[in-house]
């Protein structure tokens, strides 16, 4: 298939433009500064003469805390943005995969706490979180054809990400403070850009969790990232109160992947297994300077 992959300077869109290549998708791979999704005409001219049969839109505005002092600019990419897309591929007839999150679901949970379904209803909080919501929202309104997908706690490749923001605070202070107050499932590019291609190569439309296997914290997910680097550093537990962060996070915020399992595939691997595989494949690069020597004592 033609494949169109927008934010491809991210880590999830580099990771899946390598994937779908080597499934022997023919792929074109944009990043900002070659398509900015804020740019209506020419979203619509970019995928209007590309003739492609999916497109997948991983262009976002991340950064979480800052969203709170640029409202305009997260709701301009993360749903301007996201309406721009899906109204063109609408328009052209083209299926489109478009990328959001776990943030949407920052209300507190059931007692007991239960994944978040798809058909579940969310209620952002925070600008980041509702940014995202409103372009799923934008998205579901233009009413063409259209893959869902919510992740969670992703990290991959070069980053920015949390193992590599850990190795790097934990090199610099050798004692590091993280959040243990907070739920959810982290999930590998490396285990997720796969299963985003399969799920193009069909045509079983609508909202979709894809996440790693199992949940944690983010200090027992810190701890093992530092375990399995091999650091020797000290890793304390803290809560979200005394971290005091700009942006509301979601205190549990584990997904339910059934809509992935009903199309009878397999789950994502469990979350240590894909943060085993990110480390393997990072210790020549993005990790190599936090691996003590091969040889060493």
């Amino acid at each position: 298939m033609r494949i169109l992959v927008l934010g491809a300077g991210g880590q999830l869109g580099r990771e899946l433009t390598g994937c779908l290549g080597r499934s022997g998708h023919e792929v074109t791979a944009l990043d900002r500064r070659s398509l900015d999704i804020t740019d209506q005409p020419g979203v619509v001219e970019a995928i209007a003469r590309g003739r492609y049969e999916r497109v997948v839109n991983c262009a976002a505005y991340t950064r979480v805390d800052q969203a709170e002092a640029e409202p305009e600019l997260a709701f301009a990419i993360n749903c301007d943005g996201a309406r721009n897309v899906g109204l063109a591929c609408a328009r052209a007839g083209i299926p489109l995969c478009h990328i959001s999150t776990d943030f949407v679901f920052t209300q507190e949970p059931a007692e007991p706490a239960r994944p978040w379904a798809e058909q579940a209803n969310p209620e952002p909080r925070g600008i980041y979180a509702s940014s995202k919501r409103a372009g799923e929202l934008a998205c579901l309104a233009v009413g063409g054809p259209l893959f869902l997908v919510r992740t969670s706690w992703l990290y991959g490749m070069t980053g920015p990400n949390f193992p590599l923001a850990i190795c790097r605070a934990a090199k610099a202070r050798g004692r590091i403070r993280v959040v243990a107050d907070q739920l959810g499932g982290p999930t590998w590019t490396g285990n997720l850009a796969p299963a985003l291609g399969l799920l193009l190569e069909g045509e079983h439309y609508g909202i979709y969790h894809l996440t790693g296997s199992g949940a944690t914290t983010w200090f027992h997910f810190a701890q093992a990232v530092i375990r399995e680097v091999g650091m020797d550093a000290e890793v304390q537990p803290t809560t979200t109160a005394e971290w005091g962060a700009a942006a509301p996070r979601p205190r549990y915020s584990v997904l339910d992947n059934g809509h992935w399992l009903q199309l009878g595939m397999a789950p994502l691997p469990a979350w240590e297994q894909g943060l085993r595989g990110y480390v393997r494949s990072e210790r020549d690069g993005a990790l190599a300077e936090y691996f003590a020597p091969r040889g060493s004592a």
